[in-house]
């Protein structure tokens, strides 16, 4: 699969398949070559972050600028395995890992209140002042039963599924 101006093989297929667990279909996946080699302006079987950032959905994304630090030069194999975070044959166990990822700001394994801050202000602009955003935080946090001292693993953050809270928070103080 080196270079981006060579076609897939079955097995290629195949490999591809089994790297993101089967999230998209072989046809699927073929699409997602000529798209990827479509962005892969220079050819060299890597998308870089100036080339995700020519796509007019992700440049406008609130939180583009996090998940470059997630796409900078992936290969094909690695690309298609991002984007079956979002398939909807992707397990929720395996979109949390995702969101978890997107979430380590600072790529230490753990998850803070300063992490957290930094998303909701991304995904909230000017629509909240800070002090709005810091109360709905730690309401959340405190229904969860946790501090803004606290640090979330992988398996906490599974655990109360904090996304979630702080997208259900949010919308019921928001409204």
């Amino acid at each position: 699969m080196g270079s981006t101006s060579s076609m897939l093989t079955q097995y290629d297929i195949e490999e591809v398949q089994d790297h993101c667990n089967h999230a998209f279909s072989q046809q699927e996946i073929v699409s997602l070559y000529h798209r990827f080699c479509q962005l892969d302006r220079n050819g060299g079987g890597f998308v870089s972050a100036d080339e995700f950032m020519s796509v007019p959905e992700f440049a406008v994304n609130p939180l583009s600028q996090r998940l470059l630090r997630m796409l900078d030069g992936l290969n094909f194999k690695e690309f298609v395995a991002f984007l079956s975070a979002f398939s909807p044959r992707t397990s929720l166990q395996e979109k949390i890992e995702f969101i978890f990822r997107v979430y380590d700001t600072d790529c230490n394994g753990k998850v803070a209140f300063d992490d957290i801050l930094s998303i909701l202000r991304d995904l909230t602009g000017s629509f909240m002042t800070e002090q709005q955003r810091q109360k709905v935080l730690t309401h959340v946090l405190e229904e969860a039963g946790y501090t803004k001292n606290s640090h979330f693993t992988l398996p906490d953050f599974m655990k109360v599924r904090l996304f979630l809270l702080t997208l259900g928070c949010y919308g019921k103080l928001a409204a």
